[in-house]
């Protein structure tokens, strides 16, 4: 039987906190390894766009549908027994593709099969995640946990394509397998020891599609929430080309070595830990809709310029100063979504979030993977940034006239 809910401690640091935040980003780690070891590895063997789509699909449409089912299990089940199972069937799934590529059953389409299937595990574990730092954190400090924690990340997610660098060019990519599951055992353990207070959740005796509704309902039904998905949606789309197909740039315009490949993910991640760090520094953000705007205009015009750079050396750095402005839009968009929604329905808005801006990504590729091969990389990145820099301009201006309708109180 859980106890009764308890007040979050009003503590920057509790020990929950540290071991939540060790936890999941040994997790991220182990995963971002393999995520790139297994784009690089097909860039490498392919040097097709094509390809790069159907990897994209298969590890981001499996994650979107299961996440219209398991934003319902976080709000109605122990969010921490969700993430367990979760990262613990991943794992298994990881050790079994280590085992069959050790074998000698390398082959590309195995590489996509077990992709969806992790894909599935990562859909249950997004949106409980998202849903349970309010349980752990106190609200004043919200903002100031999820820059700390994206510092973090970005610490391992610049590590994590040097260690997939290193490994798929002295070893195997089987390696890579080996190492996230490793990692997530690591993760498992420390998590079994994090206490996390009892809340009110959503009704189970309701049917789960009911209760999707019940949650899309609510969400379009919220004209800040509503206007927030929209928006991020668009930009979630126009972001494809930068997200997806700059690996291929690299290899077709700077060369096909694997430190170059490695260094651009670098850069990024390197722009990223800037971010968070002014994030965490900063510790709110009085106006999250300005800040989420500035962001997508500076994202954008960023992306632009990647598609102009002439040398190497200033894509990187172009790369870097875009990457600062993510963990400020994700940490915004993030803790707004935590403060204006109740906590028994907030499982079923972030998996609606994840799915919608989510989704477009693989839409985009389905534009963008095809016309890769048509048309130049750098192209599809200026008139994509330039169109997400206006995406920014307009979410700012229809929040203005929510503020001036009286329906903006964030």
């Amino acid at each position: 039987m859980e106890s009764k809910q308890k007040p979050v401690r009003d503590e920057l640091f509790s020990t929950r906190i540290v071991l939540f935040m060790i936890s999941q980003n040994l997790s991220l780690f182990g995963s971002s390894v393999v995520g790139y070891a297994i784009i690089w590895y097909i860039t490498i063997e392919t040097s097709s766009g094509i390809w790069l789509m159907y990897a994209t699909l298969a590890n981001m449409v499996p994650h979107l549908i299961i996440s219209l089912y398991s934003g319902v299990w976080a709000d109605r089940h122990r969010k921490k027994y969700l993430i367990m199972l979760s990262d613990g069937f991943i794992a298994f799934v990881t050790l079994i593709l280590f085992i069959l590529f050790r074998l000698g059953f390398q082959h590309l389409w195995l590489l996509l099969l077990v992709t969806v299937i992790r894909s599935l595990g990562t859909g249950v574990q997004g949106p409980a995640v998202s849903a349970i730092l309010p349980q752990l954190v106190p609200p004043t400090h919200l903002t100031r946990i999820q820059g700390i924690n994206q510092s973090i990340s970005s610490v391992l997610f610049m590590l994590a394509p040097a260690v997939g660098g290193m490994v798929l060019g002295f070893m195997d990519i089987s390696w890579t397998f080996l190492l996230d599951v490793v990692t997530a055992v690591i993760a498992l353990s420390i998590f079994v020891f994090i206490k996390v207070d009892s809340i009110k959740r959503a009704k189970k005796d309701i049917p789960v599609v009911h209760a999707m509704f019940e949650g899309v309902r609510y969400t379009f039904g919220h004209p800040v929430l509503r206007n927030l998905i929209i928006y991020y949606s668009f930009a979630f789309f126009l972001i494809t080309p930068a997200a997806i197909l700059t690996p291929l740039l690299v290899e077709r315009s700077f060369g096909p070595e694997v430190w170059r490949l490695t260094v651009n993910e670098v850069s990024w991640t390197v722009g990223n830990l800037i971010g968070g760090v002014l994030v965490s520094l900063r510790g709110h953000f009085n106006d999250k809709v300005k800040a989420i705007a500035i962001s997508l205009i500076a994202l954008g015009i960023g992306f632009a310029l990647l598609g102009l750079a002439p040398f190497f050396s200033l894509y990187l750095l172009t790369m870097a100063l875009a990457g600062i402005f993510m963990p400020i839009l994700t940490t915004a968009e993030t803790v707004m979504i935590q403060k204006i929604t109740p906590s028994n329905k907030m499982g079923r808005v972030f998996s609606i979030v994840q799915v919608l801006s989510g989704s477009t990504i693989p839409l985009g590729m389905l534009v963008y993977g095809p016309l890769a091969d048509i048309v130049s990389i750098e192209s599809l990145l200026i008139v994509s940034g330039a169109l997400m820099a206006l995406v920014g301009l307009l979410y700012q201006r229809t929040n203005r006239k929510l503020r001036e309708q009286g329906v903006w109180k964030v």
